[in-house]
């Protein structure tokens, strides 16, 4: 179990450290359509290399799914989150410590007075309704997409991992201009750690994540038929 947990940390951790990496370094260079798809090969690239070990959860909201679907323990939800929060938490911190190294760096065209790490806020003219729909339905697209890919008996085999990446690039394209698009509870959660005015917003990053995953599950439990069985 515990080379499970550390996939997952060191997973999250290098979803955080490159994908929100690539917002600080050329945001203003390669814009949503750019963003959105280093956090989709970032993805394919981790399922390809830990989806053996740990599945590549690498996300609080697909690990809740895969409780709810009856693919994981109670007790192993726990831990792959726990790891999760802890490796977004290290790439975040990662990002923050090589961001403070040059202070007068032009971070892809972002001036030091506006630099961030790629956080979960609202952005102008966005309201909290409108981002809470917005997460929670590009979750449940993600999760189920997640869920149909991996089933043992309906999913694609070698090809989830390519499918999972380009429903993450997807989202994050079209979910970006409303608040930077989460849709996973660890990625807003470490970079927040560094930056505290990100944390009123966090409650839409949790709960419409949580909302979309469980949603995801339903559906896919009616189109495929049942539950599946802990492995």
């Amino acid at each position: 179990m515990m080379k499970k947990l550390v996939a997952e940390g060191v997973g999250t951790m290098f979803l955080v450290l490159l994908a929100c990496g690539s917002a600080v370094l050329a945001g203003p260079s390669i814009g949503g359509l750019g963003i959105g798809l280093c956090f989709g090969l970032v993805l394919v690239c981790l399922c390809y290399c830990i989806g053996n070990i740990s599945g590549c959860h690498v996300n609080p909201a697909v690990s809740f799914a895969m409780f709810l679907a009856g693919r994981m323990s109670g007790k192993d939800c726990v831990g792959y989150i726990v790891f999760q929060l802890l490796g977004a938490t290290i790439g975040a911190g990662f990002l923050f410590w090589f961001m403070n190294m040059a202070p007068e760096f032009n971070f892809g065209g972002t001036t030091a007075p506006d630099k961030y790490l790629a956080t979960n806020v609202l952005q102008p003219g966005a309201t909290s309704g409108m981002a809470l729909l917005s997460e929670g339905l590009l979750t449940f697209f993600f999760v189920l997409i997640v869920l149909g890919a991996t089933d043992a008996s309906k999913g694609f085999g070698k090809f989830a991992g390519l499918a999972i990446g380009l429903a993450l690039g997807l989202v994050n394209i079209v979910g970006i201009p409303v608040d930077n698009c989460s849709v996973n509870p660890a990625r807003s959660f470490g970079p927040a750690v560094f930056c505290p005015e990100a944390w009123g917003d966090f409650w839409i990053m949790l709960v419409g994540p949580a909302i979309g995953a469980v949603i995801a599950v339903i559906c896919w439990v009616a189109m495929a038929g049942g539950r599946r069985s802990i492995k």
